[in-house]
């Protein structure tokens, strides 16, 4: 086992926040009723994604009957659907859905996180529950820094979780600190180069609306894909089926 994936099993041991342990395992317990049949994972949610990834995408925290659910980030929710879509429609995934934690879904270069592992009530948690789970993100982007070179930052809850993290772990953020926007784009200087990418959180409140667009995501994860320098050519191409 390589040591981001014994973090990954650290952090789905996690009980440091009383307030989300009780409301994930509440969820997990009472269920919706359309998941009935499902056993809900019900547990802090680790990173998914390749120990080698030069991106990563931070999100927010993991939905209630979404990642709380299925286990896997952004997965069996609607906002994962529209991201996974746009990650296969600019070469970064193996599949456009993302449905279950064994759906054979790969991610190429990319690694999705969030600042905070477990749901939180009304997808809100506290500063404190934030500042608690610090430490998680922290040591997963010092086990990444050798080969990550850009960020896409899901939300402005997102951007400000990480630049703190980022701060401790030497790259050096400017002054004053750069706000969240859409589009926004922010080279870091550090242990190496490091670049930041504002886009609007994949949440239906912006989807639905239109504040943010497939088109709109997909030209931020297409100048996050060149940043990092992963191509299309990179990508495995699908088996062919055999002759019937």
């Amino acid at each position: 086992m390589n040591a981001l994936a014994e973090l990954d099993q650290r952090v789905t041991e996690c009980r440091r926040c009383p307030r989300l342990v009780a409301w994930r395992e509440e969820v997990a317990r009472v269920k919706r009723a359309s998941f009935a049949d499902w056993d809900y994972w019900g547990r802090p949610v680790p990173g998914f994604g390749p120990a080698d990834a030069s991106m990563a995408i931070v999100g927010l925290a993991p939905a209630a009957h979404g990642a709380n659910r299925t286990g896997r980030m952004f997965t069996g929710d609607r906002s994962g659907e529209v991201l996974y879509a746009a990650l296969h429609a600019v070469g970064l995934a193996s599949q456009p859905t993302a449905v279950s934690r064994d759906d054979g879904l790969e991610l190429y270069g990319v690694r999705i996180t969030a600042p905070v592992k477990c749901a939180p009530p009304e997808n809100k948690p506290t500063p404190a529950e934030r500042d608690n789970c610090r430490p998680w993100l922290a040591a997963e982007l010092e086990l990444l820094a050798p080969t990550l070179k850009v960020i896409v930052v899901l939300g402005a809850f997102g951007w400000q979780a990480l630049l703190p993290v980022l701060a401790t772990a030497g790259w050096r953020i400017p002054v004053p600190r750069p706000k969240f926007g859409h589009g926004v784009k922010v080279a870091l200087e550090g242990p190496a180069p490091l670049t930041l990418l504002g886009c609007y959180h994949v949440s239906q409140q912006n989807t639905f609306t239109g504040r943010l667009t497939p088109a709109m995501l997909e030209a931020v994860l297409t100048e996050a894909r060149e940043i990092a320098g992963t191509s299309r050519d990179d990508v495995p191409e699908a088996p062919t089926p055999p002759n019937e």
